[in-house]
């Protein structure tokens, strides 16, 4: 039995560029997606589709998924030898530093230093493996806010693999709650946390909005992060603010850098002002405060 793989030879910009858009287009579960160095001036993004799929279809997907930034792409469509290719992507990827933290895979677990954070997160069904620049971003900024003050009710909205609520829960030994529209990765979070020795710090929920009686019992909160995507962080602005301390902190990303000055706006708005801004491999990260 074969696996559809689509290729894209690339320069870095562009492939890092290409494959955050692919793993924010493609459902979870349905494909692989890689992007490695090949030469110094070129890299190539794979993606490895499911076994209901032909090449050509995942290269439909794909064209789809980009838009117009496909048409001046080279997309090679093939089939290879059926593998364990998220397994095979994964020990390609390197530890990613950020700050206090360095997330890794299984593979590299014993190279980790013992005077850092540590967070083992493995591809799976949710979103946030640390090699997305929205992740590392959050990560930098929640090590910035750490070396400040500590925050006694902390919101991980949207938590993906619950690498966030992980690194926070860690670092400062204190509850997280933990909450995602998607019931696979409510509970993928909650596994990631327990196999990274947070498990009693991190409460994973499954909550499709901020009605859910969570929110209400365990807020208002001190410090809210919401890594998702830039849509969502503006209708979700009026939510924040109310479910947010005074002299609280918010954190979000999953927005590229020409969609910071809605973001602001929905955010200014609701009387939330901006702290600092940083962009990541075309992606920015905002720290806001009440």
């Amino acid at each position: 039995m074969s696996t559809p793989l689509v290729r894209l030879c690339l320069d870095e910009a562009t492939a890092k560029r290409v494959a955050d858009v692919l793993e924010e287009a493609f459902p979870f579960g349905e494909a692989s997606i890689a992007a490695f160095e090949v030469t110094k001036d070129d890299w190539t993004v794979e993606v490895y589709g499911g076994p209901d799929a032909t090449a050509e279809e995942l290269a439909s997907a794909l064209r789809e998924a980009l838009g117009p930034e496909s048409a001046g792409l080279r997309i090679e469509a093939d089939a290879v030898e059926e593998a364990d290719w998220v397994a095979k992507s994964l020990a390609g990827l390197a530890p990613v530093p950020a700050g206090r933290f360095v997330v890794h895979g299984s593979h590299d677990r014993d190279k980790i230093p013992a005077d850092v954070i540590g967070i083992e997160i493995e591809a799976a069904l949710a979103f946030g493996t640390g090699h997305h620049g929205t992740t590392r971003g959050c990560l930098l900024a929640i090590d910035e806010l750490l070396t400040e003050r500590r925050f006694e009710r902390v919101l991980d909205l949207g938590s993906g693999t619950g690498v966030l609520a992980i690194a926070i829960g860690l670092a400062q030994q204190a509850p997280v709650l933990a909450t995602d529209i998607d019931e696979t990765s409510a509970r993928i979070a909650g596994e990631n946390a327990e196999a990274n020795g947070a498990g009693a710090f991190v409460e994973s929920i499954h909550a499709t909005s901020f009605d859910h009686p969570v929110f209400a019992e365990r807020g208002p909160f001190d410090l809210i992060v919401a890594n998702i995507l830039a849509g969502p962080l503006v209708e979700l602005a009026p939510d924040v603010k109310r479910h947010l301390a005074a002299d609280g902190r918010v954190v979000l990303s999953g927005l590229m850098n020409h969609e910071e000055d809605r973001v602001l706006a929905a955010y200014a708005a609701e009387g939330l002002g901006l702290i600092s801004s940083r962009q990541l491999e075309g992606w920015s990260t905002l720290m806001l405060k009440a």
